[in-house]
Order: structure tokens, then C-alpha cells, then sequence
């Protein structure tokens, strides 16, 4: 897999953008019976970083791809 960094950043950037704006996190926590960490991660001011980050990790990956071509 060559372009790891794409993946990982898109990955990431709609997991996030899912658990930021549907009730998807809390029913992963809920599954995986792990509800005491709702109140820390169902947070915006933990996701909406979260999917910034790797919004911006995305844009890097494509980026970098277009500049070794």
C-alpha cells in the first residue's frame, strides 16, 4: 500500500466527522463496554480537533502525492 498517509487521513477524517455529528460514538463505547468515557470523548472540543487534524493529515497526503509527480 503506497499511499498509507492518504488512507490513515481519510480514514480518520470520516470516523471522525461520523462520531462529531451522529450518536455513533456513544453506541461504539456502549458495545464495547467502555460508557464511562463518554462524558471525556463525546466532547466537541475533543472531536472537532480530531477531524481537523486529520482533515489537515489528508490535505498533506494529497499534497505530497501531487508534488512527486
Amino acid at each position: 500500500m503506497k499511499n498509507k498517509l492518504l488512507v490513515v487521513g481519510s480514514a480518520g477524517g470520516v470516523l471522525a466527522a461520523l462520531c462529531c455529528f451522529t450518536p455513533l460514538l456513544p453506541v461504539f463505547l456502549t458495545a464495547l463496554g467502555m460508557t464511562g468515557l463518554l462524558g471525556v470523548l463525546y466532547n466537541d472540543a475533543v472531536l472537532l480537533p480530531m477531524l481537523v487534524g486529520f482533515l489537515m493529515l489528508t490535505g498533506y497526503a494529497i499534497w505530497r502525492q501531487k508534488k512527486q509527480k
